[in-house]
């Protein structure tokens, strides 16, 4: 198999890389920066990686795609870093929008056809709630966040139009090596650790190797159609997710982490953190999809010790 990524110099994109490269497969990365994707993906170590030039524009990187069997669409600006000015709130939506419009475009002209297009979502999708459960078929909210992810999804969906399968999926907040989890260790490494905010706001997560085995299942299932929250299926409050991470790093949890100091540090994306949603894997599970880390804790175990 053949498959193109966006993304792939990111925390999920780059666990995808290292997993499709050990299964064998033939791997196109279309990356805006292609001197630092050389430097993560070495030719000599990923002999059957190919890195094109990418940009949110129409240019020759779209009749790549024609080779391909399949296509993950994982490229987005990262909302969690800096504040949420009209310029940036641009920048976050264009890169999802008018990157995925140009994707899909390129799907849609190839001969041959990919055929299916894997494309990420969020489940900011279903905006904010202390008190609400929300899975596949829930609506979807009308903050920012949730204006972003329908702009997102709809471009996406227009590939069906090409006979293309499409699979969106509505990512949790992942935890691995990097990403959201990396900003959450230092404060219990200085003993310092706490619940976040409230306490009280869900945090709907995924371990990162659930994450990148749920895009292998959507890339080689065809049965696998439609949209799928990529949470786990247990999620958990705030002030649990606090308690757990100190009892697996060995360290207090009692200090409360005030709702400033993460706007200090994830500027206006913190609301995620802040605010959080529950999110239930309800067509995930459907599907038979085998969880490795279904609960915090194994999850928080292996990542950290």
């Amino acid at each position: 198999m053949k498959v193109a990524v966006t993304g792939a110099t990111g925390f999920v994109g780059n666990r995808l890389i290292q997993r499709l490269h050990q299964e064998g497969h033939r791997i196109l990365v279309l990356t805006r920066n292609t001197a630092f994707a050389q430097k993560v993906f070495p030719s000599q170590a990923f002999p059957n990686l190919e890195i094109v030039a990418y940009t949110t524009q129409s240019g020759s990187w779209q009749s790549a795609i024609a080779l391909c069997d399949g296509v993950v669409n994982l490229a987005g600006e990262p909302i969690s870093e800096g504040r949420w000015t009209p310029e940036r709130k641009q920048e976050i939506l264009n890169s999802r929008k008018l990157g995925t419009q140009k994707i899909v475009q390129a799907i849609v002209n190839a001969n041959p056809k990919p055929t299916v297009l894997v494309n990420a979502s969020a489940i900011g999708y279903y905006g904010t709630s202390q008190t609400a459960s929300f899975d596949e078929t829930s609506l979807s909210g009308n903050d920012f966040l949730a204006q972003v992810c329908q702009a997102w999804e709809a471009e996406a969906a227009k590939v069906k139009d090409g006979g293309v399968r499409l699979v969106i999926l509505r990512f949790g907040i992942i935890l691995g090596n990097g990403g959201a989890l990396a900003k959450m260790i230092p404060p219990f490494q200085l003993f310092a650790g706490g619940p976040i905010g409230s306490g009280r706001q869900w945090f709907s997560w995924i371990h990162v190797d659930d994450l990148v085995n749920l895009i292998m299942e959507a890339l080689t299932k065809p049965e696998i159609e439609g949209v799928y929250n990529a949470t786990a299926p247990n999620p958990v409050r705030m002030a649990d997710l606090s308690q757990t991470l100190g009892q697996v790093m060995h360290r207090p949890s009692w200090l409360p982490v005030p709702g400033f100091a993460i706007e200090a540090l994830l500027g206006d994306g913190a609301i995620v953190v802040l605010e959080g949603q529950k999110v239930l894997p309800k067509r995930t599970l459907e599907t038979g999809f085998e969880y490795r880390y279904p609960n915090l804790q194994s999850a928080l175990t292996e990542i950290l010790t």
